[in-house]
This record gives C-alpha cells, sequence and structure tokens, in this order.
C-alpha cells in the first residue's frame, strides 16, 4: 500500500471531509475577522471625533476629489482613513471566497466566480452610465449591480458544490455584506449622517464579525449531521441569552444615537432621551451578565463542550459592564465609548462560537477500517 504524503503542519485536511486548508486560507481568514472588528473601531473613530461629514461627498470625498483636500482638515483624513478601510475589508472577503471555492472544488469553481465577477462589471457599467445620466447616484447603482453578480455567484456555488457549502455560504455573506455595507455607509453620508442609518450600519459590521468568527469555527469542523451535545435546558438558556444580548446592543445603538456624539458638530440629534435610554439599556445587560456568569458556572460543573468560550464570553461581558458603567459615569469619553462599541462586537462575536458548540459531529462508522 502506497505510503500518505504528509501534509505540512499548516495544511490540514479540515474535518475528515477531504479539504485541505491551506495556511494562505487560515491566515486570510483570521485577517478577514480582525478587520472587521478593526473597522468598527475607524467607523467609531469617524463618529466619535464628528468626522462623519468629514468627506462631504460619496464615493468623493469632495465634489471635484477622491482624497481629501487640506481644507477638510484632520476630519476629512479620519472618514477617508474608514472609507479606505472598507476596502481593504473588501480585498480580503473577496481572497478569502476565492480560496475557499479553491480548496472545495478547484480551478473550475474559482473560473467560474470570476465568471460571474465579470458580469457583474458588464451590468455596472451601463448601469452607472444610466443613474448618471438622471442625475442620480451613480456609484451606488454600479454598487447594486455588482451586488446583485455576488449574490447570483453565491447561490450557483451552492448548487454546484460538491461539500462545505457551509462555508462558502459563509464567506459569500462576508463578502456581500462588505460590499453593501458601502453602499449604506454613502447613504449616511449623502442623508447627514441619519442616526437610524448610522445606528444600522453599526449592527450590519457587528454581525458581519459574527460570520467571520463563525467561518473559522466552521473551517476545520466536520460537515454532515449534528447532535446536541448539552442539556435542552442549557440550549434553551443559551439561546435565550443570545436574545438578550441583542436587546442590549440594540438599546445600545439607539443610546449612542441620541446621544452626544452624532459624528458631526453641526449633526443635532433628538427624539430620544438619551439619559433615560441610558438606563433602559443597562437592565437588558445586567440580566446578560447574570445569565452569562449562570451559564458558565452550570458548564463547568456538567463538563459541557461550551464551558470554555463561555468562560471567555463572560470575561467579555464582565469587561464590557465595566466599561459602559464607567464612561456613563465619566460623561460618554470618546475613548470609552469606541472601546465599548469594539467590545460589543467581540461579544457578540464569543456568543457565537459558543451556540457553535452546543453540538458536535454525529458519529459514523469508518467503512473503510476493515477494507
Amino acid at each position: 500500500m502506497p505510503a500518505r504524503t504528509a501534509l505540512p503542519t499548516s495544511d490540514r485536511v479540515s474535518g475528515g471531509s477531504g479539504i485541505v486548508v491551506r495556511r494562505p486560507l487560515r491566515v486570510l481568514a483570521w485577517l478577514s475577522f480582525l478587520t472587521e472588528v478593526i473597522i468598527i473601531g475607524t467607523g467609531g473613530a469617524v463618529r466619535l471625533t464628528g468626522s462623519g461629514l468629514g468627506c462631504s461627498e460619496w464615493p468623493l470625498c469632495t465634489p471635484d476629489s477622491l482624497v481629501p483636500l487640506p481644507e477638510q482638515g484632520i476630519h476629512g483624513v479620519i472618514e477617508f482613513g474608514n472609507r479606505t478601510m472598507t476596502g481593504v475589508v473588501g480585498i480580503v472577503a473577496v481572497a478569502v471566497v476565492l480560496l475557499t471555492l479553491f480548496a472545495i472544488a478547484g480551478r473550475p469553481a474559482v473560473m467560474r466566480a470570476l465568471a460571474f465577477a465579470g458580469g457583474g462589471i458588464l451590468l455596472a457599467v451601463p448601469a452607472y452610465a444610466l443613474a448618471a445620466a438622471l442625475d442620480l447616484p451613480a456609484f451606488g447603482f454600479a454598487s447594486g449591480a455588482l451586488l446583485v453578480a455576488v449574490i447570483a455567484a453565491a447561490i450557483d456555488a451552492g448548487r454546484r458544490l460538491p461539500r462545505r457549502r457551509d462555508l462558502s455560504t459563509l464567506a459569500w455573506i462576508v463578502l456581500a455584506g462588505v460590499m453593501a455595507q458601502a453602499v449604506v455607509g454613502g447613504f449616511a453620508v449623502l442623508t447627514d449622517l441619519n442616526p437610524f442609518l448610522v445606528g444600522f450600519h453599526y449592527t450590519c459590521s457587528l454581525v458581519l464579525v459574527c460570520v467571520a468568527a463563525a467561518y473559522l469555527v466552521r473551517l476545520d469542523a466536520t460537515a454532515g449531521p449534528r447532535e446536541r451535545v448539552v442539556p435542552r435546558w442549557f440550549q434553551m438558556g443559551t439561546h435565550a441569552t443570545g436574545l438578550v444580548l441583542a436587546v442590549t446592543i440594540l438599546f445600545g445603538v439607539l443610546t449612542t444615537g441620541s446621544g452626544p456624539h452624532s459624528g458631526d458638530a453641526n449633526v443635532i440629534r433628538d427624539g430620544f432621551d438619551a439619559t433615560i435610554l441610558a438606563h433602559v439599556h443597562a437592565w437588558p445587560g445586567y440580566v446578560l451578565a447574570a445569565l452569562v456568569l449562570a451559564l458558565t458556572i452550570s458548564a463547568w460543573v456538567l463538563r459541557l463542550p461550551p464551558r470554555r468560550w463561555l468562560l471567555v464570553l463572560v470575561v467579555a461581558i464582565a469587561v464590557q459592564v465595566t466599561v459602559g458603567v464607567w464612561q456613563a459615569r465619566e460623561g460618554l469619553p470618546e475613548l470609552l465609548v469606541g472601546i465599548h462599541m469594539v467590545l460589543a462586537s467581540l461579544s457578540a462575536a464569543a456568543y457565537t462560537v459558543v451556540v457553535l458548540h452546543l453540538k458536535r459531529p454525529v458519529a459514523q462508522e469508518d467503512s473503510s477500517a476493515d477494507a
């Protein structure tokens, strides 16, 4: 029987499915997660320094320049830096998609995805020209055409790939989300930082952090049916905790949107009392901390698989609550608010990992054992 060729330590077969996860894919998957977190930080910097309209136009910075001019000052640099970071996140997302397709189905899958990309470009050009002729946001329409092509390519890949559609789907979601986020950010600028659009923009970024975290978990997971490895009451409690986490984040977004950090000195927000919302935001936050602590203690007592990630989550929530109380008492200093925003995304990512550890692959007999 011929000897098997050993894979380099950085190239592993993912989950026994025959997919070789090479170092470039693994590194870029981590970079995707990190850049998704970083862009929340840079987006927060835009808002907290009052640089939201540092670039008055989109996709250009000014009516006549792609980059900020000296008269835009530091606010233009900060806003343009965040836009540049969007490009970095997008490039990494494209690379993860292509390497994922290559790992699953080889070169033909990559070439088919590139064909869809070419079709999207051919669709974007006339969309841009027509929108410009009608005095509509031309870049937005062109971006929409490219987004349609990405969604079509994702659906096509999901139908054709022989295995690991979970990895493909997660990678495509991140790419499509990044593209959609660029358009949402543009509309936020064009609407003079509408607080609901800005809040939606942040929430979508947080969701993308969770999807990137899920991709990292699934990268080495076994494909196929999965079974629950925790008691049903524990599973239900975990999902209830997720609901409380979502409510906490929602009221946090509303609180920030009604507070002093509107994103620009000339943008005044009203409609909600930020002081009242701060208290409403704190209530589910304390409930969340209690639920996570109870789940963590239960998991360690019962030796359940998610226990280590629950420990990570309980630490993240504890730090988050501490920073939240601190920033409220100090009058919402910009740095603490920014840390609070980033920590929310990391807490949500840790919770995502916990949920993915509630089940494990169904044990299957190895039919080749006696071969």
